[in-house]
């Protein structure tokens, strides 16, 4: 590898690290605990009527592309 590979491979590292600690939005949220809430929270999108789905601004589709992606997906 080259110098310039280096910088970049180090540069991308700092990158995914502060989107990751950027992911973990709540004090003290674990990624264990964050894939927790995914899941919980997604499996509950399945489970909305059409008018709570309007309540909080989704279509039925958004909310089934939403609700049935993996967990660790952000």
């Amino acid at each position: 590898m080259n110098g310039m590979s280096d910088v970049r491979l180090a540069l991308h590292s700092q990158e995914l690290e502060a989107a990751q600690e950027r992911t973990l939005s709540m004090p003290g949220e674990t990624r264990w605990s964050l894939f927790r809430r995914r899941r919980h929270t997604r499996k509950a999108l399945l489970t909305l009527t059409r008018e709570q789905l309007l309540d909080v601004g989704l279509t039925a589709e958004q909310a089934r592309h939403e609700g049935l992606k993996p967990f660790w997906r952000d």
